[in-house]
């Protein structure tokens, strides 16, 4: 058996509205980073924003897009799958710091193109400082999403009913990006 017959290229769906173009990249390109801790579209839309210098609010749009994507996913999983509910909405409000962090903190992107991607250390970094923007309300949101993501996905402690009690703050992220930045409605 030859090396390229045993290649299955996984389809990757790259833009939410009907009909769903796909691209096809090779398994590891997908894999690769999600063994690193790093969501596949996260950085797909991370380097193209970056690589092919777009206007920032396509990057704006985008990380929304995904916010909004994981948030609904997580609502669905909430009451059948609470671990896998927990890290859907933990990802919908890293895309919204992502988001907020593209519309106006700049030097928080510098120090993130330096690293060449969002570390655990920028994430909270950047949401810390979009609270000092938005209010405290971020700041007790954001640490709400990180118990979803340590205790609900990682421990896998909670329960649907707790999980479900967290959706409405990470929508209160996803609602409030929208509306500051104008972005997808």
């Amino acid at each position: 058996m030859s090396k390229t017959s045993s290649f299955k290229p996984i389809h990757c769906i790259i833009y939410y509205e009907l009909p769903v173009p796909t691209i096809i990249l090779p398994r590891r390109i997908v894999e690769e980073p999600g063994r690193r801790g790093v969501d596949p579209a996260s950085c797909i839309v991370d380097l193209l924003v970056r690589s092919l210098s777009l206007d920032p609010m396509v990057g704006v749009e985008s990380y929304l897009e995904l916010a909004l994507r994981c948030l609904e996913e997580g609502r669905r999983l909430a009451d059948g799958d609470p671990v896998q509910a927990s890290e859907k909405l933990y990802e919908a409000a890293e895309e919204v710091v992502r988001a907020l962090a593209n519309y106006n903190l700049d030097d928080v992107l510098g120090r993130v193109a330096e690293r060449g991607r969002w570390t655990a250390t920028e994430l909270p970094k950047a949401a810390l400082r979009i609270s000092d923007k938005l209010g405290e309300w971020f700041r007790y949101s954001w640490s709400s999403a990180w118990a979803l993501y340590l205790w609900g996905f990682h421990e896998a402690r909670f329960d649907s009913e707790v999980v479900r009690r967290y959706v409405s703050e990470i929508e209160g992220m996803v609602l409030e990006a929208r509306k500051v930045t104008g972005g997808i409605s």
